[in-house]
């Protein structure tokens, strides 16, 4: 299992939006979908699904938050036709950023928001490693100087974790020595890209897109709770949000295998003992789901 899962959050679509995913991608499919019962959100599908051999995870639960351009899924297509497959698909309904076209860093790339609201980013260059779409953070405002800060610090709390490379801004731009305009580190063997934007932008990281580190023991939990947690009040059924404004997932590993094989009364349990949680506790997780 990775350690680190992408998980995007819908009003209702989360499964048609999975299914047109799967469509663009070889080696993709969905693997499981769950409904919860009497969340906050009403009824909530979790739909669990790969891309090119990854896993995701999407979920339909209200309004609340829409996904913007502070986190997109940066996907290296590798071939001409890849990438005008991909690309043509994705501006059905959807919105162009940067049309494909070459660009002073890549022969071929473009920067598109689908019908679903998500913003992917296509390089038709090839990346070595079976790892094909990347999770890509864009620091702006002001955070625009915290691109390099915070990859050594994602990089300080996960184990087997380094930079793999950093491109600084020219000393023409007028930022302090050190700025980086994009870096690419890996998280427990996970890659991410980030990149940081100049000028004034309406959008920052929140809830719709977050990554759920998925914990073996209580120990494990209490790790990365303790070290991505710095907004108390975000913090709620697994969730927590760190000093970035990025949300994570602490959640308990047993509970994706608890969702897809248990039955509806083991699901509702399970549900109703951890909607009130902050961090998860395993043991009344796994008490809930056993009902002893």
């Amino acid at each position: 299992m990775n350690k680190i899962t992408p998980h995007l959050w819908y009003d209702k679509e989360a499964k048609e939006a999975a299914e047109f995913y799967c469509s663009l991608f070889q080696d993709s499919k969905i693997t499981n979908v769950t409904t919860l019962h009497n969340t906050p959100s009403g009824d909530a599908d979790i739909v669990s699904f790969e891309l090119s051999g990854q896993k995701f995870m999407a979920i339909s639960a209200g309004p609340f938050f829409k996904l913007n351009e502070s986190i997109s899924l940066f996907a290296y297509c590798e071939s001409d036709e890849k990438i005008e497959q991909v690309y043509h698909k994705l501006c059905e309904g959807g919105k162009i950023l940067f049309p494909l076209d070459k660009y002073d860093w890549s022969p071929k790339y473009a920067w598109v928001v689908d019908k679903f609201g998500l913003s992917w980013q296509l390089d038709v260059e090839k990346i070595n490693n079976q790892q094909k779409i990347l999770p890509a953070l864009l620091f702006v405002n002001d955070k625009v100087l915290k691109v390099k800060e915070a990859a050594e610090f994602y990089c300080s709390v996960f184990p087997n974790s380094k930079t793999i490379m950093e491109f600084p801004y020219d000393k023409s731009a007028g930022l302090p020595d050190g700025a980086l305009l994009f870096t690419q580190f890996k998280l427990s063997e996970y890659l991410f890209n980030a990149m940081s934007g100049q000028g004034e932008h309406k959008f920052d990281f929140n809830e719709a897109m977050s990554f759920m580190v998925n914990c073996d023991t209580q120990e494990e939990i209490d790790y990365y709770w303790e070290k991505l947690s710095a907004v108390p009040e975000s913090e709620q059924c697994g969730w927590c949000k760190d000093k970035f404004g990025v949300s994570w997932q602490i959640v308990p590993s047993i509970l994706g295998e608890m969702m897809s094989k248990g039955t509806r009364e083991q699901i509702d349990r399970l549900t109703q003992a951890f909607l009130p949680m902050k961090k998860f506790n395993i043991a009344e997780v796994e008490k809930a789901f056993k009902n002893y």
